[in-house]
């Protein structure tokens, strides 16, 4: 019991940063994976295209972001770009913007490569004769790919995005270590006013518990709704 009220005062004093850890973590995760789905949905498409060299380059990026760690490519965008003379602007009224920047950047194109493949499946999983009626009806390939064939496909993958976006929650503690204060980091600061370690680490797990048991939830929730509007 005595470990669960060091829990219950460590959260009561220090909710604000906890708090604030967590909005940070939303912030990166939501748009990790929408501009990653952007990401994902073009390299998809040149992955399945008929023109062999961005075929080549997309199957390529694909698996070499999937094959090396993020850590990796977080630091190389963080410390590397800056190097090449690449910065990120800055914003006046967002602190650390650049860090930000950056990390949301790293993470966007670790999940594009993730997302690649999930609306690749996706697309092959919805009956060609969609497409090819499609056709029939005087539809470009192009605009049968994105007024027919796609939005079947995103039916099919939901589920698989939604399990995206709780993966990129639960990654995202490492922007932590170029001092974004996402979840991670805030409990680092706590632990290193209070030197209560193992307390400060359980707040932080149930957080994040709770951030990816509702998204899990909502996620489901959508794929209901979805599936009976289809009926």
């Amino acid at each position: 019991m005595e470990f669960f009220d060091r829990m219950g005062r460590i959260f009561s004093r220090y909710s604000s940063f906890f708090g604030q850890g967590v909005a940070n973590t939303l912030i990166i995760a939501f748009f990790a994976v929408l501009l990653g789905t952007l990401l994902g949905t073009l390299l998809a498409v040149l992955k399945m295209g008929k023109f062999k060299p961005t075929r080549w380059l997309a199957s390529a990026y694909i698996e070499f972001i999937r094959g090396t760690p993020l850590m990796i490519q977080l630091m190389f965008i963080f410390y590397g770009l800056p190097m090449l003379n690449i910065t990120f602007p800055e914003v006046s009224f967002i602190p650390n913007f650049e860090r930000f920047a950056a990390g949301i950047f790293a993470m966007s194109l670790n999940s594009g490569a993730y997302v690649a493949e999930i609306i690749r499946s996706g697309i092959q999983a919805v009956d060609k004769g969609q497409a090819e009626a499609a056709r029939s009806l005087g539809f470009k390939e192009n605009q049968a790919l994105v007024m027919v064939v796609l939005p079947q496909a995103i039916k099919n993958i939901l589920p698989a995005l939604g399990n995206e976006f709780v993966t990129v929650i639960k990654e995202s503690s490492i922007v932590s270590v170029i001092g974004i204060a996402d979840l991670m980091y805030q409990t680092n600061s706590v632990i290193s006013v209070t030197f209560i370690t193992l307390e400060s680490l359980a707040v932080a797990a149930i957080l994040y518990f709770i951030m990816t048991f509702v998204t899990s939830r909502l996620i489901a929730f959508a794929e209901r709704k979805m599936a009976n509007g289809t009926r």
